[in-house]
């Protein structure tokens, strides 16, 4: 109200002479409210006193001329002091609108409502976010923490109408959208972020939400209408109760930042002067993309499109004991092509090995055998006595080790971008789902990454995968595990060493397979376990010195989670079964010559496309992880951590 007065004032003084106008600045800045001067024109033609002669008239035109030219100065100046001063208005305007802009933006206390949502993907699918609404916009985080790493967008309420929208599910569900089908996000985030953290694709000109309750969605409802209609009023309003002055307020944006934020594409369509009408053609796209927007909003009630598994039904198993393999007479031969190759130490993945000791599926494939009784991760995500959890978890482990194919066998080394997908069914009704991508060729690096959100845990890791060669004994071929391994909780400071053990040059067959191992908390041994890794193994107390079976296979056989894969004709071209399937078919059919032109052919391919990066300078880019930078290690690009929510989480799926 104070500047509306201060024009008013203003108004009435430059209702004066030039000279007024001239020596007062503030007369200066509101020319432009003065009604428009005459013309040159119309000055130069008014009327003057009538001049009976030719000599009278020279008098009168030279002065006539001399008026007008201080006229035109005078105007000149006049309009150009004018203009600066609008200039200078111009920007200050924009500067105040920019500072109280950021200071609603990026103080903690103004917010007018955050609470959980849900919002509806392009898949027709849900993700739950965390969404705070500020005066004229809605900013979306993955978590309450509200950090920049966790921002996932920020919808302009601006350009937006909000509309409650029917379902058939439970809730109350609304729309925020654009009536043109323009853009309803900001090019930036809070802190000038230009990426967001990566959820599901979201619409470009609309987005649907769902609250828990009826009570809820009525409440978000109301915030927005009055943000919506409002937006400016708060912004002003919270700008004149900050504390800190604004223009002492430090923000990464520029003023053209500011204007990016909230021009839309409506600048960018084509139209005439008057900006009136839109071309027909502009018309039509834009009518036939509302139809189809109207007709995708209301599939969401359906059940959404799984990808297509089935349950694997056939298992084989190996007998326990030595993993032993013991040549035929035709493969005999080719022992020595084999020794030609290897030394003893030798890091096998740099071997081509014959197709004869292979088995038939890939390394990726091996890797699932960890997770048949991953129910008993379940167990321990409720378990609160840390030494329990500890003995759980080492229980998982060994629980993957007592499968093995019949005979000595190794899988395929994973062809570079290739990438293995599944899923185990627990009694509760969850999925454990498990995908591995392979990395790296050289050194043969394969990552993967197991969730379960509604049992509450996830695992994700990548290994090096090495064997190694230490000699052949009267045509045997014998595979053994051999290393040690350490399981610890950085948070309680347990820990669990085990420790493989090779087995004599002259033992017996209870030196084979055997495996120890120490539970520690600090340098305190708790426990020890001693047994064998395909069989039975003990725990000992050693504060009590009371024992008992960790781990009895026999036992936990027929509790065996099925898993389930995606069908052949449903994988794409680089998932390991769809890629091997030549390969595996041939050895199933002992037909080693067929498996081993499958298996050159493979390996071909990938020596030429790894030689046509390294000439067009290229590197490999896997699909699915990501190497972090700082700890080296590869992370599941599309990893979800929420906790479960089971208000609002029905079940997890994988599209």
């Amino acid at each position: 109200m104070s500047n509306t007065n201060q024009l008013n004032v203003e108004s009435q003084s430059v209702s004066g002479t030039s000279k007024n106008v001239k020596d007062d600045k503030k007369s200066k800045t509101l020319i432009h409210i003065l009604p428009k001067l005459p013309s040159n024109d119309s000055l130069s033609n008014s009327p003057g006193p009538a001049s009976p002669g030719i000599s009278g008239n020279g008098d009168d035109k030279n002065e006539s001329t001399l008026t007008d030219r201080l006229t035109d100065s005078s105007q000149k100046l006049a309009r150009k002091e004018s203009y600066k001063a609008q200039r200078k208005q111009y920007r200050r305007e924009k500067k105040r609108m920019t500072n109280e802009l950021l200071n609603s933006l990026k103080d903690p206390s103004v917010v007018v409502l955050a609470d959980w949502l849900k919002i509806r993907g392009t898949l027709k699918s849900w993700t739950k976010l965390w969404c705070v609404l500020k005066p004229g916009m809605l900013l979306l985080y993955k978590t309450p923490k509200a950090k920049s790493n966790h921002w996932v967008g920020t919808i302009l309420l601006n350009s937006c109408k909000v509309i409650e929208r029917p379902s058939k599910k439970d809730g109350f569900c609304f729309k925020l959208y654009n009536p043109l089908d323009q853009s309803i996000w900001a090019p930036r985030g809070p802190e000038n972020e230009t990426i967001g953290a990566v959820v599901q694709p979201l619409p470009t000109s609309y987005s649907i939400f769902r609250a828990p309750s009826q009570a809820s969605g009525m409440c978000w409802l109301d915030a927005l209408e009055i943000s919506i209609r409002n937006d400016s009023a708060l912004v002003r309003s919270v700008a004149n109760k900050s504390s800190v002055d604004s223009t002492s307020h430090e923000t990464q944006w520029s003023e053209s930042d500011y204007e990016r934020h909230f021009d839309h594409d409506l600048d960018d369509i084509s139209q005439p002067d008057n900006g009136a009408h839109f071309s027909t053609v502009e018309c039509e796209i834009t009518d036939s993309e509302s139809d189809v927007s109207c007709k995708d909003e209301y599939m969401d009630d359906e059940t959404p499109q799984e990808t297509p598994y089935v349950p694997n039904l056939e298992e084989e198993f190996g007998d326990a004991g030595a993993q032993v393999e013991v040549l035929a007479d035709e493969h005999k031969s080719l022992i020595w092509y084999l020794v030609k190759q290897v030394r003893p130490g030798m890091d096998l993945s740099k071997v081509v090995l014959p197709t004869f000791i292979l088995e038939p599926r890939s390394f990726l494939d091996k890797l699932t055998d960890s997770y048949y009784h991953v129910d008993i991760l379940s167990k321990v995500v409720l378990e609160d006595d840390a030494f329990t959890r500890m003995k759980t978890v080492v229980k998982w482990y060994l629980s993957g080790l007592y499968k093995k194919p019949k005979g000595l066998k190794k899988p395929y080394n994973p062809i570079l971008g290739e990438t293995f997908r599944c899923y185990w069914l627990h009694p509760n009704g969850s999925k454990t789902f498990y995908i591995a991508e392979q990395v790296s060729h050289h050194p043969p690096v394969s990552a993967f990454y197991v969730t379960n959100r509604k049992d509450g845990f996830s695992i994700s890791a990548s290994i090096l995968a090495k064997s190694k060669f230490y000699g052949i004994l009267m045509g045997t071929l014998t595979m053994e595990l051999g290393g040690k391994v350490t399981i610890e909780c950085e948070k309680t400071g347990y820990h669990t060493e085990l420790e493989f053990k090779l087995k004599p040059f002259l033992g017996g067959a209870e030196h084979t397979n055997c495996i120890s191992g120490k539970l520690r908390l600090g340098k305190e041994t708790l426990a020890t376990i001693d047994g064998y890794w395909d069989g039975v193994i003990t725990i000992k107390d050693r504060r009590t010195e009371e024992e008992q079976i960790l781990w009895n296979p026999s036992q936990f056989k027929k509790h065996r989670l099925k898993r389930h894969t995606v069908p052949l004709d449903q994988q794409g071209e680089c998932e390991s079964e769809r890629l091997w399937q030549h390969v595996s078919a041939a050895i199933l059919r002992d037909d080693m010559n067929a498996a081993t032109e499958e298996k050159t052919t493979l390996e071909e391919a990938q020596r030429a496309n790894s030689k046509e990066r390294k000439a067009k300078c290229e590197e490999w880019t896997p699909a699915f992880f990501q190497q972090d930078l700082k700890s080296g290690h590869w992370v599941y690009k599309h990893a979800d951590l929420r906790p479960w929510d089971p208000r609002n989480d029905l079940y997890q799926y994988e599209l």
